[in-house]
């Protein structure tokens, strides 16, 4: 690889300026994609459509017969239709597009001497970027600084052990950056920080990277879920091969016993169309875009389009407590000296720590990152700026950090050895648990049990307690273990994150709807009850990650029928807690942010990764994405799945109850030798009014007023249920009764056809506006559901009458659909079926409501 030399000054960064240049002389951070369809592509595969085919092949017919006039209406109408799908699909891709952006790797980078987190896509080649354990590495970078820095770079390599990484001190010695080997001064775009940090400069972006010249793709946005697809296609399929066989009969028994073959496969073409329920594929995908468009707009990022199914069936939601029900905005509200002394901050507002204290909160400071993203550091960094004296030292450079001792599964604490400036002697500092911090400290039994009753005093408060403990050590060779340092206890440290505001009314909300909300949590046991108390989530019992331990499966999965708290829990524990949920057959939300999470996100039906504070690793393991990583947004999404699939349902319902009159009354008169009602350009017209009503009426509808107040619907019932067919059909057959009595009762009073024609197609145009009506609500009546918003359906139902006044109004318009005069009794007759199935239905609707589950 060629490295473009960019030599790095400072620790600012690049500036805006410099970073605009590169964007437009590089471009973005990205790799080309080949499942991205542009509208050309889009319009080659609507061409294949099969609504399209009979379409043409209908005009190609009237060619034939010498009707130029009808030939060039039905082109007219395939174009039209081409030309909706187009616009659909090409703003169902823009959609996708811009969710594509949002879940592509995030980059903290150093710019104008400021930390930014951005989308990977915007790192250029010279950022500054700063790498810690879960991210993704953003783009190929040289290493400037590194803390005990491991990659995985397996996605390059294949190789699942994690290497080191080192600073050299000449780039020219450590040879071309290869992926590959330990103790390299490079970091790869697609590879993963598994321990450790780093401060590194970028040197290759987009195909320009590594990943680039091997050609892999890292991210992808499934656009509809296989499921409901592999229901979808099947219906159409099925209905495709019994309108196929009824065509052919219909073509052959049209010719045989009229006469005229070309007008056999017109008749046939027409009942094709009818019979074709096209409108299903392009609905759903639709449907599962947009959904994912308006859950992004609830600070919600769906990244796989099936977790909008999934959403409406879950009746498990696993919580963390920080920063999901709380705000993760934490602060230090009280300090217990290892004397038995309390200071509260709170009380002194402003006035430095006293002595003793003093010495706790600096050594809580010195176990911290100098620069830190966690918010329980970032509190002991604001404790030491307004509150202890001397904390600046360390910030401009006068002590030096030798070692990082990371939390791990069998030490729950974090160690830091420091070098003062001018002083030999070691400083050794150490937060954690305070359990773990006692073992560091060897405390004898009795002063264990002194530190717990302390920490439970501060528990009940809602604090979160920190142990702190600090030890001297000679200049040398460091351990491999903090164990083995002689560590002296100093005291705890009880940390506030206040409950977000949202969270109990979203609690609520859960329980209304069946949802039980668990919440899984590190914190102390009486901490984490605590705050479940004011969260609204239900039970006292708590279970510890050391008893959980302890449990067999069917053990936990006993348990976990009455527990909703969980504490002292390992990130791979969550794992086990997920899998016994589901084996006691629920259907499980879980939420997580760190590398760990990864294995439960991914074993939940729902995996929910935090989006400000969540690893990348846990974004990419996880069906949804929490912007705000506010437990509210969960449960807002929870709200828009269940809206999205039931207009799914009414959509997909209104399909299947309109094609049934339609199909009817194109096969009843060829069954009777009686005059055709529907020629091709009357199909067509139809599915001109069809399809935009399913794509933009149903799926703008506001949600049912009982959306969360019903249980969790069945995972395994299908989009096509049983009640909702047979909804459909009674629908369909009403509409089908009315229309067929009254063009055999207008031919049997000797109207002429086209006058049959006109108040036959007219009373089955307004009945199918009294299904889009009833079908709009189940839950509410009609007049509710009219004064529910829906400008599209306005402006549809404004557009279906112009037209359908200029079809009677404008002469070469009632020729081209061979239509008589309508007379006002004619009109009121076909008003008075749209009335007719608007009152019946809404009469029937109570009777079917609780079977649709609506």
């Amino acid at each position: 690889m060629n490295i473009p030399t960019a030599p790095f000054s400072s620790i600012t960064g690049l500036a805006e300026a410099e970073v605009s240049a590169r964007l437009r002389a590089e471009g973005f951070n990205e790799l080309p994609r080949s499942d991205y369809r542009t509208p050309i592509r889009i319009l080659l595969d609507v061409l294949r459509e099969p609504m399209l085919a009979l379409l043409l092949g209908g005009g190609a017919i009237y060619l034939l017969l010498g009707d130029l006039q009808e030939a060039l209406i039905l082109l007219l109408f395939a174009g039209l239709s081409v030309a909706i799908t187009v616009v659909q699909e090409t703003r169902t891709e823009r959609v996708l597009e811009a969710l594509r952006d949002l879940t592509s790797p995030r980059a903290l980078v150093i710019r104008d001497g400021r930390r930014l987190r951005i989308a990977g896509r915007e790192v250029v080649r010279g950022d500054i970027i700063v790498l810690s354990e879960g991210d993704r590495v953003p783009a190929d970078a040289r290493l400037l600084e590194s803390h005990s820095l491991q990659v995985d770079e397996s996605l390059l390599t294949g190789e699942s052990v994690p290497v080191h990484k080192l600073v050299v001190v000449s780039f020219e010695q450590a040879g071309p950056p290869r992926p590959g080997g330990t103790d390299q001064p490079y970091v790869y775009s697609g590879s993963l920080v598994v321990g450790g940090g780093a401060t590194a400069e970028v040197i290759a972006t987009g195909p320009r990277s590594e990943i680039g010249r091997i050609g892999q793709s890292l991210h992808e946005l499934k656009a509809e879920p296989p499921r409901l697809q592999a229901q979808t296609r099947r219906l159409v399929r099925l209905a495709a091969v019994a309108g196929g066989l009824v065509s052919l009969l219909a073509i052959v028994l049209y010719g045989m016993f009229r006469g005229g073959w070309l007008d056999a496969f017109l008749a046939g073409i027409t009942i094709g169309m009818s019979m074709l329920p096209e409108e299903f594929p392009v609905v759903l995908a639709v449907f599962m875009a947009m959904g994912a468009w308006r859950i992004s707009r609830a600070r919600v990022l769906t990244r796989r389009a099936a977790a909008i199914e999934a959403l409406g069936s879950a009746t498990v939601l696993c919580t963390d407590k920080t920063g999901t029900l709380t705000e993760n905005r934490m602060s230090v509200e009280e300090l217990h000296s290892a004397g038995g002394d309390t200071y509260r901050l709170r009380e002194h507002p402003g006035a430095p720590l006293p002595e003793g204290f003093d010495e706790l909160g600096m050594t809580g400071l010195l176990a911290s990152e100098p620069e830190p993203f966690d918010p329980m550091e970032k509190a002991f960094h604001q404790m030491a700026r307004d509150r202890i004296v001397g904390a600046a030292t360390l910030s401009r450079g006068d002590w030096r950090l030798l070692r990082n001792y990371g939390l791990r599964p069998d030490l729950l604490a974090v160690t830091q050895v420091w070098q003062p400036e001018g002083n030999d002697r070691l400083i050794v500092a150490a937060k954690g648990a305070p359990e773990a911090i006692a073992g560091l400290c060897r405390l004898d039994p009795q002063q264990r049990e002194a530190i717990r009753g302390s920490v439970d005093r501060m528990a009940v408060d809602g604090l979160r307690v920190l142990g702190v403990a600090r030890a001297f050590h000679a200049q040398g060779e460091l351990p491999n273990s903090p164990r083995s340092f002689h560590f002296e206890f100093l005291g705890l440290v009880g940390l506030a994150d206040p409950l977000r505001p949202s969270v109990p009314a979203a609690i609520a909300r859960c329980r209304s709807a069946g949802i039980r909300v668990i919440m899984i949590t590190g914190d102390y046991p009486v901490t984490a009850v605590a705050i479940a108390r004011q969260a609204g989530i239900e039970g006292e019992d708590v279970l510890a990650g050391s008893e959980l331990a302890k449990l067999d499966e069917a053990q936990l999965v006993a348990r976990l029928k009455s527990l909703n708290v969980f504490a002292r829990i390992m990130p791979e524990q969550k794992l086990r807690i997920v899998q016994a949920l589901k084996a006691g057959g629920d259907i499980v939300a879980m939420t997580g942010d760190g590398v760990n999470d990864a294995p439960s996100l991914k074993a939940a039906h729902i995996g929910v990764a935090m989006g400000g504070r969540g690893t990348d690793v846990a974004r990419e393991a996880s069906s949804i994405v929490l912007l705000d990583d506010d437990f509210g947004s969960i449960v807002e999404a929870v709200r828009l799945g269940r809206r999205i699939y039931d207009n799914l349902r009414k959509a997909m319902g209104f399909i299947f109850a309109v094609h049934v009159p339609i199909a009817g009354l194109a096969l009843l008169p060829l069954a009777f030798g009686l005059p055709i009602i529907f020629s091709p350009v009357h199909i067509a017209f139809l599915e001109m009014i069809i399809d935009p009503v399913c794509s933009l009426v149903f799926e703008a509808e506001t949600e049912e007023k009982d959306v969360m107040d019903r249980p969790p619907r069945e995972p395994d019932e299908p989009l096509f249920s049983w009640s909702l067919i047979g909804w459909s059909l009674l629908q369909g057959g009403l509409v089908f009764m009315l229309v067929a009595t009254i063009y055999l009762l207008a031919l049997r009073n000797g109207l002429p056809p086209n006058e049959v024609r006109v108040l036959s197609f007219f009373s089955l145009v307004l009945a199918i506006v009294s299904l889009i009506l009833v079908n709009r609500s189940f839950s509410s009546s009609l007049i509710a559901a009219l004064h529910r918003p829906n400008p599209a359906l306005r402006w549809i139902l404004l557009l279906v009458g112009a037209i359908m006044a200029a079809s009677l109004l404008v002469p070469r318009l009632s020729e081209l659909f061979h239509f008589g005069a309508l007379h006002r009794d004619d009109l009121a007759l076909a008003f008075g079926v749209g009335v007719a199935v608007l009152i019946l239905l809404e009469l029937a609707k109570p009777l079917w409501r609780k079977s649709l589950r609506l």
